[in-house]
């Protein structure tokens, strides 16, 4: 076996590759499956010139995880390299069995070559891990320096790695987590997806751990797990809710970053993929994880499957544009063993740096073939062998990026148009990422959607950033921004070709997510409180456009001091902007996004990136106050009026002129006085209301009208006249109602077109018909 290679002075030698003792049309598919008497097992490392299959034996279970004498291994050398694929199949292994990959080749940092044997490597393809990850010299390529004692040095200096020092000696069967045989997938009868269809749809994104963890309807030993989310008393509350399609936070085995482990915090939200094809085995039950990967990545199926049986998709956002291994001078312990060059974006130059265009210290190479197919292997295998109905791509535009920077003509973007699996699926980019050029928000093909940031910052500052800005005496912006997201952002969507058939669900509008504060932070606080997380309060965006309505932070005992100086002002107002937060969101047209826990007015108490937070900041909290519940019932009212009236779930761009056979323009926009909106009243500066009627689309649909006062006085506004054969205006919901039903003391408006809307209000009409 040829061990690390000493790096001298000058660049070390490099031994040609071995010849192939075959070259064969076919080898066996990426990973290690059972096939006859044993696997046949094939993995890409197209730059080594030897690798073994490394079978791994538990020999003594009553030593420490950690201790090598733990293990028997057993190597067996693979067949190759076939077109940079090394091969074999082995007689007489069975599910169950752990292994890794060990490659040979060159160590040649400078030119980004970094094998290494005495890593053990997880098998990128693996299906099931089982270990945990430890972080030290013997998860290094090379030599780590300088050393300390001290795991807890703010920068985590004790052992990162020389970038171009020598390679690491240490063995590491030990210490990472080891790839498992699981069985063939059972027959399972055909999926039975809930099929919802865009215009209908309603995004929850939610954490696996955080959404039960505390949730007293869930049995202990479920909460926080696959199993406790599918739990009847969490489908419940979906069901109630009104949400359709639940999108969860990366449930791909994950990895910490060191300096987070270095502090004694993980990282919480899991964007840091250690395996694209295996189940993050810690959301598992214990039961499950103590039978093993399979019994994990069952309760995952059993997820999926339940959740189908009531109706609800499951979308899961995926991480495929860089891995848990970090920069050069961190983990060594997959991607990097087996094929740095080829796995991972490097700047060209010499000696070879990576090119971060993610922020983590790595991104992977989306112009070469193998990872197009790691990614699109890994999808397919998601939604054939699990079930679910769709992905969400975190900093999607990495994935398309070619030569010359991004490419809505991507291999991997018309791969995901084109599989007869993934098209069908609902897609979601998230349209950015920290490169040259990697805003493209509305530049993905369809029939993809994006995360629509335009519509988040839109409605942050009409009625949060703005309304601060007034209330200091300063200028406040228009309507016509907002106006353009409520109805479907047709200037960003709208672009193709042909034109506007991707439609208004292509843009996915959210007001919070998972990156960012809660809606109850937005309207409590001006500045991020993100010093729980270790860096000086420096992470986390400051372009937050939120409004502390003059009291910065929550009141110290919620509720109870809302009568109190100076919070029986406050709170009512904050309230008031939740509501019309809620109302711009679940009622514009598009796909709205709720995130977990904004529904019952959670708090990360200022915290803007909790990702590395798996605590009380994280989790939602299921002891709700009256307000909570109020704002609850309110979010579940929206969401009914939204479901209840076709007018509200627009599925094509609106063109504002009657369609083909139809008598009566799509959509409509009046001023104050009742008079229609034109150029002029658009770009009149400081307009803040403004009322937007959407005729229903069939013959019995009711016409909706949404009226919105942004001012920070009162607005009497004339409402327009009814559309031919509909029933007069009736007030159905204002935000200005701290229930969704109507207080005993405030009258139906009159029938003569008239309603005073109060200062930063929303409020919705309806117009029967029949």
């Amino acid at each position: 076996m040829d061990g690390p290679t000493s790096q001298a002075a000058s660049r070390p030698v490099v031994r040609p590759l071995t010849r192939p003792t075959a070259r064969r049309s076919h080898v066996p598919p990426l990973g290690v499956h059972p096939a006859g008497d044993g696997v046949d097992v094939a993995v890409v490392a197209s730059h080594a010139t030897a690798v073994d299959l490394c079978l791994i034996d538990v020999v003594d279970p009553a030593l420490p995880e950690h201790d090598p004498a733990r293990y028997r291994e057993r190597r067996v050398p693979l067949l190759g390299p076939t077109y940079g694929v090394w091969h074999a199949h082995v007689p007489g292994v069975r599910p169950g069995q752990r292994y890794g990959f060990r490659t040979h080749g060159p160590w040649d940092p400078r030119a980004g070559l970094r094998h290494n044997p005495a890593k053990l490597l997880v098998d990128p393809y693996a299906r099931g891990l089982v270990g945990e990850l430890t972080y030290g010299p013997e998860t290094l390529g090379a030599v780590g320096a300088p050393r300390s004692d001290d795991p807890t040095t703010p920068d985590g200096r004790w052992w990162v790695a020389e970038r171009y020092g020598d390679p690491e000696p240490t063995d590491s069967l030990a210490f990472v987590p080891h790839s498992v045989v699981l069985p063939p997938m059972p027959a399972a009868p055909p999926l039975t997806r809930p099929r919802v269809p865009w215009a209908d749809t309603v995004v929850y994104e939610a954490h696996v751990r955080g959404l039960t963890l505390r949730h007293p309807g869930v049995p202990p030993e479920l909460r926080g797990t696959y199993a406790g989310l599918a739990h009847p008393a969490t489908v419940a509350h979906l069901r109630s809710l009104g949400v359709t399609t639940v999108e969860l936070l990366p449930i791909h085995a994950s990895a910490s970053e060191p300096r987070l482990v270095a502090h004694g915090l993980r990282n919480y939200w899991g964007y840091s993929t250690l395996g694209f094809f295996a189940p993050e085995p810690r959301y598992a039950t214990r039961a499950a994880r103590e039978a093993g990967p399979a019994a994990v990545l069952d309760e995952v199926r059993g997820m999926v499957h339940l959740l189908h049986q009531s109706g609800i998709e499951v979308i899961l956002d995926v991480v495929y544009n860089h891995t848990c291994e970090g920069g050069d001078d961190q983990l060594h312990v997959s991607w990097r063993g087996l094929d740095n060059a080829a796995y991972y974006l490097h700047d060209g130059a010499s000696p070879a740096k990576l090119a971060d265009v993610t922020g983590t210290g790595n991104s992977l190479d989306f112009r070469r073939v193998r990872v197009v197919q790691t990614a699109l292997d890994s999808l397919r295998y998601w939604a054939q062998a699990v079930g679910v109905d769709g992905f969400r791509f975190d900093l999607a535009v990495t994935l398309g990026r070619g030569t010359y920077g991004f490419d809505p003509d991507h291999p991997f973007l018309v791969g995901l148009q084109t599989d007869p699996v993934l098209s069908g699926l609902k897609l979601i980019a998230e349209p950015w990422d920290v490169g040259p050029g990697g805003w493209r928000t509305g530049q993905f093909p369809p029939p993809m959607a994006e995360w629509n940031d335009r519509f988040r910052d839109a409605a942050r500052d009409f009625w949060l950033a703005s309304a601060a800005a007034g209330s200091r005496g300063q200028p406040m912006v228009s309507v016509r921004e907002l106006g353009t997201r409520l109805a479907g952002s047709a200037d960003l969507f709208g672009r193709s070709d042909p034109p506007l058939v991707r439609g208004p669900v292509a843009s996915v509008n959210y007001v919070t997510a998972h990156d960012g504060f809660t809606l109850a932070d937005l309207v409590a606080y001006d500045r991020k409180d993100n010093w729980a997380n270790g860096e000086d309060n420096r992470d986390g965006t400051d372009d937050n456009r939120s409004w502390n309505h003059g009291v910065e932070g929550h009141a110290p005992e919620g509720d109870l001091d809302a009568a109190t100086e100076p919070w029986h002002a406050v709170v009512p107002l904050r309230r008031r902007s939740q509501r019309n937060l809620l109302a711009t969101l679940l009622l514009a047209a598009g796909t709205p996004m709720l995130t977990a826990g904004d529904e019952t007015g959670r708090t990360q108490r200022g915290n803007n990136n909790a990702y590395a937070l798996d605590d009380e900041t994280s989790w939602v909290d299921w002891d709700l106050g009256e307000a909570d519940r109020d704002l609850l019932a309110t979010t579940s009212a929206l969401l009914r009026l939204r479901r209840e009236h076709p007018a509200l779930r627009a599925d094509s761009f609106y063109l504002g002129t009657p369609r083909p056979g139809e008598t009566r323009p799509d959509l409509l926009w009046f001023r104050e006085s009742g008079d229609p909106m034109d150029r002029t009243a658009w770009e009149e500066a400081g307009r803040r209301v403004v009322q937007m009627l959407r005729p229903g689309p069939g013959a019995g649909d009711a016409d909706v009208l949404l009226v919105l006062n942004g001012r920070l006085e009162d607005a009497v506004v004339t409402l327009p006249p009814v559309l031919d054969g509909a029933r007069p205006w009736r007030l159905a919901w204002s935000s200005a109602w701290p229930t969704p039903q109507r207080p005993a003391d405030d009258p139906d408006p009159a029938h003569d077109g008239a309603t005073t809307l109060e200062a930063l209000s929303l409020q919705v009409f309806l117009a029967a018909r029949g």
